[in-house]
């Protein structure tokens, strides 16, 4: 799994396009340290107020570890004031946020903003 917040500017820079969160290979037990530190590098950097996209296309799996960690991250955004949406979901992504009660939690995109 990689995920990579090279979308999202230093701190203090002004940024009117969305901020992004690209993810890809597995969001798994074994990645989700990798996936935490850069949704949390993300929040951190971001002003408030400002939406952070996970871009998903390039992630097919996700288990419950990786679950955990966009909970953790949408619960710290709602706190920080902005908004962790999902981009590009799998198929296999939006039943596990449906298996879980979850699905209602994040906003979804079926595509990735620009």
């Amino acid at each position: 799994m990689a995920a990579e917040d090279a979308s999202v500017p230093e701190a203090g820079t002004e940024h009117r396009e969305p901020y992004v969160v690209r993810v890809s290979g597995d969001m798994d037990l074994d990645h989700v340290g990798e996936l935490r530190e850069t949704l949390a590098a993300a929040l951190a950097q971001a002003p408030e107020g400002a939406e952070i996209t996970v871009d998903l296309r390039n992630s097919s799996f996700c288990d419950s570890a990786g679950l955990n960690a966009l909970v953790d991250a949408r619960r710290q955004a709602v706190q920080t004031g902005h908004v962790l949406r999902l981009a590009a979901p799998s198929h296999q992504l939006l039943r596990l946020l449906e298996l879980t009660g979850s699905s209602g939690s994040f906003p979804l995109d079926a595509t990735v903003p620009g």
